[in-house]
């Protein structure tokens, strides 16, 4: 049985959710050839703690990639789609997933709340998104749940510009939800800013692109480790 994602992702060295993606927003191919299983294989030899399967068919993803890659890895499983209803919920319980996305930009607060529920019921962790502060005010109790900042805009398929500031001025209001484990995520690509990122106070960072296209993901690795303790934490503009 794969531990709990919260607890997972808390207790890592190195705390970086790494996502498989078949294709990038701008619908490049990012798997490049490579099956899932070796994927997998890469990632957890760089000690990820947890992983991200994305399902949503605009990324090139379907439930059958997250059956697979629930099947050949221990890891606490991410599945990212737009979840809307509970029937979505059982099927990620079934097939395997430990956590599953919930996207604040997109559910009726009262809908957000009754699905976090639910999930809970499951045994499902929430990871809810938030990309604004009236979204973080308006979430439901944060225990049991991982609340994750997204630095681009899920409305246009995180086709825009990433905005890493954005992050570090929704952490304390994230803090504030109660939840154990706020995250940074996406448009995640330099050691540098990843560093900065958990030095103000982030327990983790969901990085996909910049890793399944990175050449030798054990260097970008080993530079986050060595940055870690020397990079001071950015500031937020404004």
């Amino acid at each position: 049985m794969a531990p709990p994602f919260v607890d997972a992702l808390i207790g890592a060295r190195r705390p970086v959710i790494m996502e498989l993606k078949p294709r990038s927003a701008d619908g490049d191919d990012l798997f490049r050839g490579r099956s899932p299983a070796e994927i997998v294989a890469r990632y957890e030899a760089a000690g990820a703690p947890c992983l991200s399967v994305v399902t949503g068919r605009w990324f090139g993803g379907d439930t059958d990639l997250l059956a697979e890659v629930v099947g050949r890895t221990d890891l606490p499983v991410l599945q990212k789609d737009f979840v809307t209803n509970a029937g979505q919920l059982r099927t990620a319980s079934e097939l395997g997933a430990s956590a599953v996305l919930l996207t604040a930009t997109l559910l009726p607060k009262v809908a957000l709340a009754r699905l976090a529920e639910r999930a809970l019921a499951l045994g499902l962790t929430p990871f809810i998104e938030v990309a604004n502060a009236a979204e973080v005010e308006a979430l439901p109790a944060g225990e049991g749940c991982v609340v994750a900042v997204n630095n681009r805009d899920i409305r246009i398929r995180e086709r825009g510009d990433t905005d890493i500031d954005r992050s570090l001025r929704l952490l304390p209001a994230v803090r504030r939800t109660g939840s154990p484990c706020p995250v940074s995520a996406s448009g995640i690509d330099d050691p540098q800013v990843a560093a900065g990122l958990l030095n103000a106070g982030f327990a983790g960072l969901l990085v996909g692109t910049h890793l399944l296209r990175a050449d030798r993901l054990e260097s970008w690795c080993e530079k986050l480790d060595d940055l870690r303790s020397a990079s001071p934490a950015p500031r937020p503009v404004g």
